[in-house]
């Protein structure tokens, strides 16, 4: 399939899939990366619906690294788990050293 005829759901999709383990992104940088300055929420509706999609969802925060999609995993915890075993400390729903483990995928990507 051409990347022209991805819908937007799965574009969302095929940039969560680069996120490197142990890092994370936010709903925003990806809407930014697609060229949907406004589309946060939009992202936010494509993760929700990622399960069963092998998309490493966990990975997706707010911009203030805040578990803010934590209710929509299986489980109480499950989010935090995930990302505490790929060696992310979470401490009450804040990831910590955000700065230091935000992945931008406009620069990443682009290059």
């Amino acid at each position: 399939m051409k990347p022209e005829t991805l819908s937007f759901f799965d574009k969302v999709y095929e940039v969560a899939r680069q996120i490197p383990y142990g890092r994370v992104t936010s709903y925003g940088a990806i809407a930014n990366f697609l060229g949907a300055t406004r589309g946060a929420r939009m992202v936010g509706y494509a993760m929700n619906g990622s399960h069963n999609k092998d998309v490493p969802a966990h990975r997706v925060v707010n911009r203030k690294g805040l578990l803010t999609g934590k209710h929509h995993f299986d489980g109480t915890n499950l989010m935090q788990q995930l990302l505490e075993s790929e060696g992310v400390e979470v401490v009450d729903n804040q990831i910590q050293n955000f700065e230091t483990l935000f992945w931008d995928p406009s620069a990443l990507l682009s290059e």
